[in-house]
């Protein structure tokens, strides 16, 4: 498997951007994932894809520390982080999102990524100072912003955006966080279809212009295949195939698993 290099400290020059090796949880005497192996070279973008209960959200849940695994490691850029918090992790170059909505809908759009690009300019978090157009923060807020087409739509309150402009508002918050490694958990997920084209460019976006190392989970299946270079197949906690959208989809094994087609 191909391996690439993401910059940072302890690096080897051969580290993947994200790695787990045989990754498994089990909870009392149910087994949600058993011995998940593969790497993310860095600055690939790679979809996963599997039925309801195939363990996609759990992957994501082990990665990026919401729970721990049973056994096996987790790793960005070659350092361990198993053992490490959501919050370590996320110092460590991790970003997520959710199925559902995180913004804070009290607050403006631009503040709410204001609150996140304050973490990474080195200052407090505070909804109570007052936003110079000066400031670090906000001006790494609205450039942003502008970029994934909410420049027009800084005083707005998050909570009153559509859904499709919330998952945006979404991305430029992980963006103010200047993360190496995104896992994207159903971007799509309650978009209206009018509002797929334009997300799926800030994806594109997110990959290609700011070298972020993407992992994502989408049952749009037209969107993710116009988006990644390799497709990872879980079934029943199970890895059965990664590699790219052409192999995979003629695999005969994912065809009869997932796909529903006799192999």
């Amino acid at each position: 498997m191909t391996q690439g290099t993401r910059p940072g400290a302890g690096a080897t020059s051969a580290a993947p951007a994200l790695e787990v090796q045989d990754l498994s949880l089990k909870i009392g005497g149910a087994t949600i994932l058993e011995d998940i192996s593969f790497a993310v070279p860095a600055g690939e973008i790679v979809g996963v894809i599997g039925p309801n209960g195939a363990g996609k959200t759990t992957l994501f849940n082990l990665v990026s520390g919401v729970h721990q695994p049973t056994s096996g490691r987790v790793l960005l850029s070659g350092r361990d982080v198993t053992s490490r918090s959501i919050t370590q992790r996320a110092v460590a170059g991790l970003g997520r999102t959710f199925q559902t909505s995180s913004v804070f809908p009290g607050l403006t759009v631009a503040e709410n990524v204001r609150l996140a690009a304050q973490v990474t300019e080195g200052g407090a978090i505070s909804l109570f100072r007052f936003p110079r157009s000066s400031d670090a923060a906000t001006g790494r807020a609205r450039e942003l912003l502008g970029e994934v087409g909410l420049g027009r739509r800084l005083g707005v309150r998050a909570g009153d955006l559509p859904h499709g402009d919330k998952r945006k508002l979404e991305i430029a918050m992980l963006l103010a966080t200047d993360p190496q490694v995104v896992l994207l958990d159903e971007p799509m997920a309650g978009v209206a279809s009018g509002d797929v084209p334009e997300l799926t460019a800030v994806i594109r976006s997110l990959h290609r212009d700011h070298g972020c190392t993407v992992l994502m989970v989408e049952h749009h299946m037209e969107v993710l295949l116009g988006l990644v270079e390799r497709v990872a197949v879980l079934h029943f906690g199970h890895l059965l195939a990664i590699d790219t959208p052409e192999s995979v989809m003629n695999d005969p094994t994912v065809q009869s698993a997932y796909l529903g087609e006799s192999a």
